[in-house]
């Protein structure tokens, strides 16, 4: 391909040479604001450009200022290249695109249109993309080698869109895509379009009077712009400015025609957006400075390149950068500040509830210890009623002292940190197990578990997690033996961990509440407890980042989900 670019490009120059002696090219002449007009105004149609980014309103006085009036007839016919390898295409599409006024050059192949290119200029070219021997990527990206048809316009013909043919398109220059089976209605427009421009080409080049109006209308667009434009040449000194820069660095305007734009902004070298070792700053006549950016543009003509630069006051914007910047480093130091704060607290309200237990539970064992020894000193002379009080008081302290119990772990989990290792939930559920082997054997409980992943987190903490959900399942269980399956399984591309059972189920309007601390929906006497046991295992759960919750019908058994990082999705 770079040996196709090379031999191309070398044949097209002498080529060119030879035809501008003989009189067969278009003629050029000196580079005016008037070909630069045509240039952007092609470029902003098949090209990203900086200046297409800015919306400008011309003048009232230039927009309704009305052109010479072009011939509806030219004495010549218009050239459009179609190309395609195969025979059927190129019939359909001369079929589609015959008119008296056009001269339909049809190859089949990128290395005869690229013959055709050397010969003549062509007011646009179908080029199919899939092509043998040379596609229509390579045969565009050699038509844009040459200036005589760099601005050609080329619209391409596929039957496959996908976005990297559009990138890749786009990227050489094509000025649109059409999918086939093509619209011949679609065809005639979008051709006639780029006809229609090719001909106004010719005779912006033949007619005085519109190259004129042309420069005035490219001259209202430089002055209405809200940059500071200005237009250098290849020598680098200035042409052109507006007055936005007249009035941003307080120079005359002919006191900066032929000037190197390095007096404006001394450290831009037209090469970069920003200079590699910081903010690029414009200096007024009266040697202030301040920052700018600079978006710039540029295209060849006859006489060399040609650059557009915009020049933007960046002043406010920097200084809000910098207000936004020492906002966030003092809502930084806040966060520092109230993170210490909070640290010292939870670890004062640790150390607080642990000397809250000891002090509460005193009193607690001192009660039960005078109880039993009332209890036993009378024995039998006590009445039943009397025994009664007895077994109040103790079940009591025994409530209160679970109590204590409970809400000193709920508390502790604020203070005990989470550590992420690699857990292997099957052990977790065997030590969960143990610890209730006792309720499991007295209730004649069984427990089976799919295999179970491996999964980040607090091994002390998910067997609290397990013990709880299962212990919950075997306390609320219905008059059959309690049936518990534990599983893993995909919700909302989350890791979910399933505690089904078949006892008595939950009632659907308290799926929620069942998760509150003490929250408790039988009476004591049916089923005991304190309603921290959920409580703690939601806290554990959104410690390790997941979430918790229960899927139940009253009287069909209950399913407690809980989502957690799986060990390998976390390594990753």
């Amino acid at each position: 391909m770079n040996t196709t670019r090379r031999r191309y490009t070398e044949w097209g120059s002498r080529h060119d040479q030879q035809a501008s002696a003989r009189g067969w090219m278009v003629g050029r002449t000196p580079w005016s604001a008037a070909d630069a007009l045509v240039g952007l105004s092609f470029r902003m149609d098949s090209e990203v450009s900086p200046m297409s980014a800015t919306t400008v309103k011309i003048p009232e006085s230039s927009a309704n200022h009305s052109p010479a009036k072009i011939p509806d007839e030219l004495p010549w016919k218009t050239k459009i290249l179609l190309v395609d390898d195969n025979a059927e295409n190129l019939i359909a599409l001369e079929a589609v695109l015959e008119s008296p006024d056009h001269d339909l050059v049809k190859a089949n192949s990128g290395i005869e249109a690229l013959r055709y290119l050397l010969d003549d200029d062509f007011a646009a070219i179908l080029l199919d993309v899939k092509m043998p021997e040379m596609d229509g990527f390579e045969t565009a990206a050699l038509i844009r080698a040459r200036k005589r048809s760099q601005y050609t316009p080329i619209l391409f013909l596929t039957a496959y869109k996908s976005d990297e043919q559009l990138y890749r398109g786009y990227d050489l220059g094509a000025v649109d895509f059409l999918f086939k089976p093509i619209v011949p209605e679609v065809l005639q427009s979008k051709v006639a379009a780029f006809v229609q421009l090719s001909r106004n080409a010719e005779l912006l080049k033949r007619q005085a009077e519109v190259l004129q109006r042309a420069e005035q209308k490219f001259r209202a667009l430089l002055e209405a712009a809200p940059d500071a434009m200005v237009i250098t040449g290849p020598d680098g000194k200035i042409d052109l400015i507006n007055g936005r820069a007249e009035s941003l660095f307080q120079w005359k305007r002919q006191q900066l025609i032929g000037q190197p734009v390095t007096r404006l902004v001394p450290g831009w070298t037209g090469e970069s957006m920003a200079p590699p070792h910081g903010q690029l700053f414009g200096v007024r006549a009266d040697g202030s400075l301040f920052p700018v950016d600079i978006s710039s543009s540029s295209f060849d003509t006859a006489d060399g390149a040609i650059a557009i630069d915009a020049i933007r006051d960046v002043t406010d914007r920097k200084k809000a950068e910098e207000e936004i910047h020492q906002l966030n480093s003092r809502l930084e130091q806040k966060v520092i500040e109230r993170t210490a704060a909070l640290t010292r607290s939870n670890e004062e309200l640790r150390q607080f509830a642990y000397v809250v237990s000891h002090d509460l539970k005193e009193p607690l064992r001192t009660v039960s210890t005078f109880s039993q020894l009332l209890e036993e000193r009378l024995g039998d002379n006590l009445d039943s009623e009397s025994k009664d009080f007895v077994s109040y008081i103790l079940s009591g302290v025994k409530r209160m002292s679970d109590l204590i119990d409970d809400l000193l772990a709920y508390a502790s989990l604020d203070a005990a940190e989470a550590r992420g290792k690699p857990v292997d939930l099957n052990l977790v559920l065997q030590e969960a197990s143990f610890n209730l082997l006792a309720t499991i054997q007295e209730s004649g409980a069984v427990i089976q578990s799919d295999p179970l992943p491996e999964v980040m987190g607090d091994h002390v903490q998910l067997v609290q997690v397990l013990q709880n959900l299962i212990g919950n399942s075997i306390k609320y269980r219905s008059a059959d033996p309690p049936r518990i399956r534990l599983s893993a399984e995909s919700r909302d591309g989350e890791l979910a961990i399933v505690v089904r059972d078949n006892g008595i189920g939950i009632d659907p309007a308290y799926s929620e509440g069942v998760f509150k601390l003490f929250k408790r929906l039988h009476a004591r006497h049916d089923y005991s407890g304190n309603g921290v046991g959920l409580a703690i295992c939601r806290k554990i759960v959104q410690r390790h980042g997941g979430r918790i919750w229960v899927e139940s019908t009253l009287g069909q058994g209950a399913a407690f989900y809980f989502t957690i990082a799986s060990a390998g999705a976390a390594q990753a």
